[in-house]
């Protein structure tokens, strides 16, 4: 027997598009939140032997304390911190980080907040606790995306016991300014309310070296949990290791959830992680640049085109751009699938009111990105007396 909330989940709008033709050569993959880049050597070479030293046991569900320790080091060097390791967890992904926060947050009949546009499976997340989902959506205006405190607060219900924010934001791009951040953290401590904060593309801010992170404004016992990962800054998307840092009185309850989904994060892709965070940060800048200047190829093919319109964006490595007079962003990305042999993420699958939308991720190679975007702009103007049809 399914529970009823189970059985009303619906398969990922990005899915539903990329496994129609996932393995196809021909196919130009701007659709996932990856890029072509093989995961460097010396990770590869640090989990290899691992492998080769017998890493294949069981081991601490929090994750190893060796890396928990790089964890700890890294997000000190950072950001001027003093983080106590113990604070730190290596969930089998920074999705299933998310999900363990938000089991722990919010009951049947809780709710959760989202600030939307956001990725598809956080509200799946929430859902599958019987909570209510409640969007706040950033504004797309013509400095770009912005969103601000009392807008979140306002969506604030008495009954709601959690709120995430992405930040960079997967897909609009937009960034969360550090004031802001303290200001929404204050909120969140005196309601109790706990925050869940996605950081994965800390790394990719074309304003610096890094976005503003919660934890340079927190205290260790915040209502605060900090997501991150491996995927995005390392190259890492296969590996599914995550981390958190949350305050210290969540510690057994995170276990206790921990044990329950995979009691740890794979053994010898640890002493990856542990690799990329001792000496990636040549890694980091090098994807930071093909990420930046694969955000000015977008900028050239479709900031001020007559029939797209683009904000462009400050952080992660996305383009949301809107199409006036569309409604059917299925139908749409599935048209430049099949006649321009480009894959695309459809806009509703961010959220309500991204129907006009889609999303392109521009961390594939420049060659592959500049052909892909000049299919998608020439399946646009093909299409562009018939667009109300989509």
């Amino acid at each position: 027997m399914v529970r009823p909330v189970i059985e009303t989940l619906e398969q990922n709008g990005i899915t539903k598009v990329a496994f129609q033709r996932l393995d196809d050569p021909a196919v130009i993959p701007l659709w996932f939140g990856e890029g072509d880049v093989v995961t460097p050597a010396f990770i590869r070479e640090a989990a290899k032997r691992a492998l080769d030293d017998g890493q294949t046991f069981y081991t601490h569900t929090r994750g190893i304390p060796a890396l928990r320790d790089a964890i700890k080091r890294y997000l000190d060097g950072l950001y001027g911190l003093d983080i106590d390791p113990d604070r730190i967890s290596v969930p089998g992904s920074a999705m299933m980080g998310v999900t363990i926060a938000a089991q722990m947050a919010v009951n049947r009949g809780d709710r959760g907040l989202i600030v939307s546009p956001h990725w598809p499976n956080i509200e799946i997340t929430y859902r599958v606790t019987g909570a209510e989902v409640d969007i706040v959506r950033q504004r797309d205006t013509e400095s770009g995306w912005e969103l601000t405190v009392s807008e979140i607060v306002d969506a604030v219900r008495p009954d709601t016991r959690s709120i995430f924010v992405n930040s960079p934001c997967n897909p609009t791009g937009w960034v969360m300014r550090r004031d802001a951040q303290e200001e929404l953290l204050a909120f969140c401590r005196d309601r109790d309310i706990l925050l869940i904060a996605d950081e994965v593309y800390h790394r990719t801010c074309f304003d610096g070296e890094h976005a503003p992170s919660f934890l340079q404004v927190a205290r260790d016992d915040d209502p605060l949990v900090v997501v991150n990962g491996f995927s995005k800054a390392w190259a890492m998307t296969g590996w599914r290791v995550g981390w958190v840092v949350a305050p210290p009185h969540l510690r057994t309850a995170w276990t206790a959830l921990s044990e329950c989904f995979n009691t740890g994060a794979t053994v010898f892709a640890q002493y990856g992680g542990i690799a990329a965070l001792e000496g990636g940060e040549g890694t980091v800048a090098s994807l930071r640049e093909q990420y930046r200047g694969g955000r000015a190829i977008v900028e050239r093919h479709l900031s001020g085109h007559p029939l797209i319109d683009l904000r462009m964006p400050e952080g992660a490595f996305y383009a949301f751009p809107k199409v006036p007079g569309l409604s059917d962003s299925l139908a749409f990305v599935e048209g430049v699938l099949a006649e321009e042999d480009v894959g695309l993420a459809p806009g509703y699958a961010f959220g309500p009111h991204n129907e006009a939308h889609f999303r392109l991720c521009f961390a594939q190679s420049h060659e592959r990105l500049e052909e892909g975007l000049k299919r998608v702009v020439r399946y646009v103007e093909r299409h562009a007396n018939e667009l109300d049809r989509f």
